[in-house]
């Protein structure tokens, strides 16, 4: 090849104001992710709404993350990283600065829906510096903007109650909106633009729009079955309907599309498909977790819980998010020494040891601590190992879209479980005050730890699947 030839594909390398950008980005990106959750029951006592609607507020992003995050990288590879990295920036800043003014429930859950697009971030991100940077300092950048993210999310847990005490739970989203958009303004400005990838093939569309239609029509039908009242037995058969005729549809049309979305043959390999399950029950388990634990913080300190306030929560969970970050990097590494399925057998039988301890023990903070740092530890390391486990056990081309479906899965548990611990709460609700009975913890927690153990009967069945 001539040197006017290498000139011509050779990338443009990009500058340390460029990477710091991305790396700001993630960070405001992570603190945007993680305010809700220390803030639930401030938002839920604000808004006036119970917790299993409480719930959809953190279940919004986490949906619209499920259905971004396949398509992210295609329409990266598409059209050029850049391009598409600074709209979808576009929309997570409206969706954070329509929180941030949001007067009610349904304008708060719109800007949620918003700002879950931000889940294609990462992905974006990574496409721009494997474009423009040598393969070692790609992935030194990378792993920068992958800590940062992780670091952006312990931010927002502990900066979420000093915020909405000392100005309101509206600064919670304006304010890591606004950093959003510093940063999208230096990408934009100083990045180079990527070449797109020319392709025969078209995005597709109709997969992707029954898909989310599917996601969105679940969520909205759990939070609506689990609220005060529930419906009539006749409405929740037309939920399960509409929900179940939408998946079908979107079925039919992967099987006939020329490039769709998911490969249905991929889901069917035992490896994919046993990875799948396993990851769903094992963050269902956490998600509730996730929710129940800033609740019980939260109640009043004259029944059983602790009369947290917004502050407290957050430093009270921050050990649990740093014991999470953790995972993420040890989880790879017990996979390749141990093998998936060891990883997650000890697991599960943490967190299901935990959970079980933790209905019966509850009196003291630090024991609810402790309980969060075990269980999103856990979590962690099983979820990670199987991601691992699948990147080895599939064809190299479908490497990418088999990882992508493992985080949707992530995230359609993580939000299956949240809506359960709602909705479990809100049965268990006292009928005069309305707060959940200590009873409902209890039972929460018990389901949570023998959700967890499911996944041992997962693994005894899919022992063949689950190996590396």
């Amino acid at each position: 090849m001539s040197k006017v030839a290498e000139s011509v594909v050779s990338p443009v390398r990009i500058g340390r104001l460029s990477i710091g950008a991305l790396g700001i980005l993630a960070l405001a990106l992570g603190a945007l992710q993680s305010v809700v959750e220390p803030a639930l029951p401030l938002l839920q006592r604000e808004l006036g709404v119970s917790p299993a609607e409480g719930a959809l507020v953190a279940n919004a992003l986490l949906v619209t993350g499920a259905v971004v995050t396949p398509v992210a990288g295609k329409l990266g590879d598409r059209y050029g990283g850049k391009r598409v990295l600074v709209r979808l920036m576009a929309v997570v800043s409206a969706g954070g600065l329509l929180a941030g003014l949001a007067p009610n429930l349904p304008v708060l859950l719109l800007g949620q829906v918003l700002q879950g697009v931000m889940v294609g971030a990462l992905p974006l991100s990574f496409i721009l510096v494997r474009k423009h940077l040598p393969t070692g300092q790609s992935q030194v950048a990378i792993g920068l903007v992958v800590a940062l993210f992780t670091g952006g999310g312990m931010v927002g847990t502990s900066t979420a109650g000093p915020i909405a005490e000392g100005l309101s739970w509206h600064w919670m989203f304006v304010l890591p909106a606004l950093a959003i958009i510093a940063a999208t303004l230096v990408v934009a400005r100083f990045m180079p633009h990527d070449p797109p990838i020319p392709s025969d093939s078209r995005i597709d569309w109709p997969g992707v729009v029954l898909l989310s239609g599917t996601l969105l029509a679940l969520m909205l039908g759990l939070v609506t079955v689990t609220r005060d009242g529930g419906l009539p037995p006749l409405a929740v058969g037309a939920l399960a309907a509409v929900v179940a005729a939408l998946a079908a549809g979107w079925v039919a049309v992967e099987r006939r599309a020329a490039s769709p979305m998911v490969d249905l043959r991929m889901l069917a390999q035992p490896a994919m498909w046993n990875a799948g399950v396993l990851t769903l029950v094992i963050t269902i388990s956490l998600g509730m977790v996730l929710f129940l634990l800033p609740q019980l913080f939260a109640i009043s300190a004259d029944g059983y819980g602790f009369g947290a306030d917004t502050t407290d929560i957050g430093l009270f969970l921050l050990p649990g998010a740093l014991a999470g970050a953790v995972s993420d990097s040890v989880g790879g590494i017990a996979a390749r020494r141990f093998g998936p399925r060891a990883v997650v057998l000890v697991g599960t039988v943490v967190t299901a040891a935990t959970m079980i301890a933790l209905a019966s023990l509850h009196t003291a903070a630090w024991q609810l601590v402790l309980a969060k740092v075990l269980t999103a530890f856990a979590a962690g390391v099983g979820t990670t190992a199987l991601l691992a486990g699948t990147a080895t056990a599939v064809a190299t081309r479908d490497i990418g879209i088999a990882t992508s479906l493992l985080v949707v899965t992530r995230v359609i548990g993580v939000a299956l479980g949240v809506q359960i611990g709602g909705a479990i709460l809100d049965a268990g609700a006292h009928p005069v005050t309305g707060l959940p009975s200590e009873t409902a913890f209890f039972t929460g927690f018990v389901t949570a730890g023998l959700v967890a153990a499911l996944s041992l009967l997962v693994v005894r069945t899919t022992k063949k699947g689950t190996q590396a």
